[in-house]
């Protein structure tokens, strides 16, 4: 499909318009979040569990801190541990996955027996427990979430390479006797693009959610440190008496998830031509 047509197929969905223009508004306001004139961590008491005002467009929490300010600097963790575990998950999955489908035989069957065993897992409840052992940052939350979240994309990459593996250019390859890696890397790679990119969208959906019932239950991002999924641990004391510390990050959580989702359904549809009609 040349770039005419996709271009016309994505403007024709308006909920991929829709969706791509929330993700973009979401992401250049948390990029600016600095711009703010708060800090998101310093505590005011005075001006604590404030209501929607001119000075608080979301009010306040319940130390004085204000809540529009932490949902921006939430959403750049929120996205960056979404961004980074996706980048991991892809990287991995995609070599995983592109070598079991090409070896194809005992060394197919040993793989996918891996990656049954990582899927089997309850991961939550894995990354609970060896989160209690090591360091609480960033880099430990983001490792913890690509270390279950890339079997799902070897498994997709590992079907079409099956498929990629027996088409004629693969063969001639073989016949010409180019290498096992010039050819995983010349030819299967970049014909795997399409579930490549469609499998980054969702993982970034599904990390982000991770990273946020994580944050909730106290094992993911550490106060003070703003994420939607910590403010959502903050705010549940208070939801009765001031939702909107539960309304903003949850809302948040919600679009952004919904609109990566749709959006990977929409270049599905526009990268794999077996599913335009």
């Amino acid at each position: 499909m040349d770039r005419k047509a996709m271009k016309k197929m994505f403007l024709s969905n308006k909920m991929a318009v829709v969706c791509t223009v929330l993700i973009l508004i979401i992401v250049i306001a948390s990029l600016m979040a600095p711009l703010s004139p708060y800090d998101p961590d310093a505590s005011n008491v005075a001006e604590k569990m404030q209501g929607i005002s001119s000075t608080h467009i979301l009010g306040t929490d319940d130390i004085g801190r204000d809540t529009f300010t932490r949902t921006l600097y939430g959403g750049r963790i929120s996205l960056l541990v979404g961004f980074a575990a996706m980048c991991v998950a892809v990287i991995v999955g995609t070599l995983f996955g592109t070598i079991s489908g090409y070896m194809g035989g005992a060394v197919d069957v040993f793989m996918m027996r891996i990656v049954d065993v990582f899927m089997s897992v309850p991961s939550l409840l894995f990354i609970i427990v060896v989160y209690a052992f090591m360091p609480r940052n960033l880099v430990t939350l983001v490792g913890m979430l690509a270390f279950f979240s890339w079997t799902k994309v070897a498994r997709v990459v590992r079907a079409q390479t099956l498929t990629l593996k027996e088409r004629d250019f693969v063969i001639a390859a073989k016949a010409l006797g180019v290498s096992q890696g010039t050819i995983i890397r010349k030819h299967i790679i970049p014909n795997l693009m399409p579930q490549i990119i469609v499998s980054a969208s969702l993982s970034i959906a599904n990390a982000i959610l991770d990273e946020s019932t994580l944050s909730f239950l106290g094992y993911g991002v550490q106060l003070p440190m703003a994420s939607w999924g910590s403010m959502l641990q903050t705010a549940q004391k208070f939801i009765l008496h001031n939702p909107i510390m539960a309304v903003a990050p949850g809302v948040m959580i919600l679009v952004t998830v919904l609109c990566f989702n749709v959006l990977g359904d929409m270049l599905q549809q526009m990268l794999d031509p077996k599913l335009v009609k």
